[in-house]
C-alpha cells in the first residue's frame, strides 16, 4: 500500500473511530429512573451547622399555609413563602419544556410538598456568643411582609422579624428584569447587649434532578468560582464529601479573599449564590445524607451590632436560564469574576468560546440560527482557504498520478522496497506531498467537537428554528425514511429508539450524498478493498451522524458543499477536470510515455 492511501485511510479511520466512539460513550441521554433516594424528602435545608430546631416538616409546611409574596417580571413569575421566607417557587415565563405552544413553562425552584422536586433558596443568620438558634431567622420563623406589594422590577418587597428579645431582622428582595436578585438582609439591635452573628444564603435540592442528562460531556450539579479558581463537582461527588463522623452533614469549604459564587448548574438552568464583588466569602457545598439534600452555601464574616446599631449584609442570587448575553453582561456590569465560565465550554473552550461568540454576532445580523451556522461555516471556510488551497492543488496532483502510480506498482510487483523507492522517487520528481491531502480532514476534527459542544450546552440553540420541519437545531432532524419523510399516514418513530438510527431523516441523506460528492474529487485507491473501504465511508457516515442535532449536521453539509466547490474549483484552476462519474482526465497534454515513466 502506497503512502498516499495509508494516510487517507488513516484519516477516514481515525475520523470515524472518533464519532464511533463518541457516540458509544456519550449516546442520546436517556430519562432517569427515579429510585426511592431520588424521590423528595420532607426536610428543609438546615442553616449552617444548625444541631436542633432547624428543619420543619411538609406536612407543617402545607398546615400552616403560610402567605405568599408574589413575584412577577418579564421574565420570571413565582412566590417567596413567609414561612423562613423562602425563595421556592420560580418559573421562566420565556421558557416553555417543550416545542409545543400549550406546554408548561419551565419550572427552576419548587416548594417543598410540591408535586416536583424540592429546589428553593433561603437566606438566614448564625448566632455567635451567647446568641442560640431560636434567637436568630431560621427555616421555620414565620416573616411578615412590610406592605402588601409584589416583587417586580420596580418595586422591591421588604420581610421582618421581630425575635422579642431586641432584634429586629430584615430582608429585601430586589429582581432585575432578567434573572438576578438582590437580597439586603438587616439586624437591628434594640436590645442593651453587644451582639455577634454572620449572615449567610443557601441554594438547596432535595434529590437528583428528574431531567438530569448524565452526558459525561456535560457538568450538572454544583459550581463554584473562587477567587479565579472554578470547582464543578457532580451529585455523585458531593455525596463522597462525608467524613469518617457520618453525623455531621459532609462539606468542602473554600475561603475566597475577594470574589467568590456558588451553586446548582444544569444543562440549561442555574441557581447561584453570588458575594459582592470584592467582599470575603466561604463557600460552601455540603451533601446532607439522611435527608439527601444537596446544598450549597455562602457564609459573610461574622459583623458585631452594638445597641442601637443596624448592620447590613448584601449578596446576589442568580436564578434562571444561562443566556449568553446575560451572564456575560453580569460578568461585565456587576463585576461578577468569570460568570461566563457557569455555561460548560468544555475542554476545547479555546474554540468552543470563540465559536459561539462569533455565531452569536452573525445570529444577531441574521435573525435565524441555522443560517447563521452556514454563514458561520463560511467564515470558517475563508479563514482556513490558505491552508486548504495547497491541500487541494496536492490532491489534485495526486489523482493525476494515479496512472504513474499504477504503472510503478505493476512494475515492482511484490517488491516492497522498490515500490516504495520509486513511490518516493516520483513524489519528489513530481514535488507532491501525499500527506497534504489529510490536512482539511484534520483541521476539521476539533471545530467539528467545538461545533458539537456549542450546540449541546447553548441555551440559544435549544428550540431554535431553522426552516419547515426543523424547528429545533439541539435536536436530531425529525424526519424519517419510515414514513417517507411525512408523506406516508403514520408518524416518524421516536428519536431515541433503534429504528430511528436506520430509518434516517432529510438532512443525513443530504450530509451522506455531500460527502460521496466530496470524495469523489479525491485520488481514488488503486487497492479493490480500500476503494470498497471508501466508497462505502459516506454512507456509514450518514447513519453514524444521523442521530446527532440536526445544528450539527447542518453544520456538516455546509461544510462539505463548500469544500467541494473549492476543491472542485481550484483543481479546475490548476487545469485538471474532475470527472465525478468517470476517471480523472487531464486538461494539460501528456508527453507521449509519461505514464510509463
Amino acid at each position: 500500500m502506497d503512502d498516499q492511501n495509508k494516510n487517507m485511510l488513516l484519516a477516514f479511520a481515525l475520523s470515524l473511530l472518533v464519532l464511533v466512539t463518541w457516540m458509544w460513550f456519550f449516546p442520546p441521554p436517556e430519562p432517569p429512573v427515579r429510585t426511592a433516594e431520588t424521590e423528595q424528602t420532607d426536610s428543609v435545608a438546615l442553616p449552617p451547622e444548625a444541631t436542633s430546631g432547624g428543619a420543619v416538616t411538609a406536612d407543617q409546611v402545607a398546615e400552616t399555609a403560610a402567605p405568599r409574596v408574589t413575584i412577577e417580571t418579564p421574565s420570571l413569575r413565582g412566590t417567596i413563602s413567609l414561612d423562613g421566607g423562602r425563595l421556592d417557587d420560580l418559573s421562566l415565563t420565556t421558557y416553555r419544556e417543550t416545542l409545543d405552544e400549550d406546554s408548561d413553562i419551565v419550572h427552576l425552584f419548587s416548594p417543598v410538598g410540591g408535586a416536583r422536586t424540592p429546589f428553593y433558596a433561603i437566606y438566614g443568620w448564625r448566632p455567635r456568643g451567647a446568641l442560640e438558634f431560636e434567637n436568630v431567622p431560621g427555616p421555620n420563623t414565620r416573616w411578615e411582609q412590610v406592605g402588601d406589594n409584589t416583587l417586580t422590577v420596580d418595586t422591591p418587597v421588604v420581610l421582618e422579624w421581630d425575635n422579642g428579645a431586641g432584634l429586629v431582622f430584615t430582608q429585601t428582595y430586589e429582581v432585575d428584569a432578567k434573572y438576578m436578585f438582590h437580597i439586603t438582609q438587616s439586624v437591628t439591635n434594640n436590645g442593651d447587649a453587644r451582639v455577634e452573628m454572620d449572615p449567610y444564603g443557601i441554594v438547596a435540592r432535595h434529590g437528583v434532578p428528574a431531567d438530569l442528562s448524565n452526558f459525561f460531556i456535560l457538568h450538572e450539579g454544583m459550581i463554584q468560582m473562587a477567587d479565579g479558581t472554578l470547582t464543578e463537582d457532580d451529585y455523585s461527588v458531593m455525596e463522597e464529601y462525608r467524613r469518617v463522623d457520618r453525623e455531621a452533614a459532609p462539606a468542602q469549604i473554600t475561603e475566597a479573599a475577594q470574589d467568590g459564587w456558588i451553586g446548582f448548574t444544569d444543562k440549561y438552568w442555574m441557581a447561584t449564590l453570588i458575594g459582592m464583588p470584592g467582599d470575603a466569602v466561604t463557600a460552601v457545598s455540603k451533601f446532607v445524607p439522611g435527608a439527601n439534600i444537596y446544598q450549597t452555601e455562602i457564609r459573610q464574616p461574622v459583623v458585631a451590632i452594638e445597641p442601637g446599631a443596624t448592620v447590613e449584609a448584601d449578596s446576589m442570587l442568580f436564578a434562571g436560564a444561562k443566556e449568553w448575553s446575560t451572564i456575560r453582561g453580569y460578568e461585565n456590569n456587576l463585576g461578577i469574576e468569570s460568570f461566563l465560565n457557569a455555561i460548560d465550554w468544555g475542554w476545547f473552550f479555546f474554540l468552543t468560546k470563540p465559536i459561539f461568540a462569533v455565531l452569536y454576532w452573525i445570529n444577531g445580523y441574521i435573525g435565524n440560527m441555522g443560517w447563521s451556522i452556514v454563514a458561520l461555516t463560511l467564515l470558517i471556510k475563508s479563514v482556513l482557504l490558505p491552508l486548504a488551497w495547497k491541500s487541494y492543488v496536492s490532491m489534485a496532483k495526486m489523482k493525476e498520478l494515479q496512472p504513474e502510480m499504477a504503472a510503478i506498482k505493476e512494475r515492482a510487483g511484490d517488491d516492497k522496497q522498490k515500490l516504495q523507492k520509486e513511490m518516493i522517487d516520483l513524489y519528489k520528481t513530481k514535488k507532491v506531498n501525499p500527506a497534504a491531502g489529510c490536512l482539511p480532514i484534520l483541521m476539521q476534527i476539533p471545530i467539528f467537537f467545538s461545533l458539537y459542544k456549542v450546540i449541546f450546552v447553548t441555551i440559544e440553540l435549544r428550540h431554535a428554528p431553522w426552516i419547515g420541519w426543523v424547528r429545533d437545531l439541539s435536536a436530531p432532524d425529525p424526519s424519517s425514511l419510515y414514513n417517507l419523510f411525512g408523506l406516508l399516514p403514520w408518524d416518524a418513530p421516536e428519536p431515541t429508539s433503534f429504528l430511528a438510527l436506520i430509518f434516517i431523516g432529510l438532512m443525513p441523506i443530504v450530509l451522506g450524498t455531500s460527502m460521496w460528492l466530496q470524495m469523489k474529487l479525491n485520488p481514488a485507491p488503486a487497492d479493490k478493498t480500500q476503494a470498497m473501504i471508501f466508497g462505502w465511508m459516506p454512507w456509514v457516515f450518514m447513519f453514524v451522524l444521523g442521530g446527532f442535532a440536526s445544528g450539527l449536521v447542518l453544520y456538516w453539509i455546509t461544510n462539505n458543499i463548500i469544500t467541494f466547490s473549492q476543491q472542485y474549483l481550484i483543481m479546475r484552476l490548476n487545469g485538471h477536470k474532475p470527472d465525478l462519474f468517470g476517471n480523472m482526465t487531464s486538461g494539460m497534454r501528456r508527453k507521449k510515455g509519461d505514464a510509463t515513466k
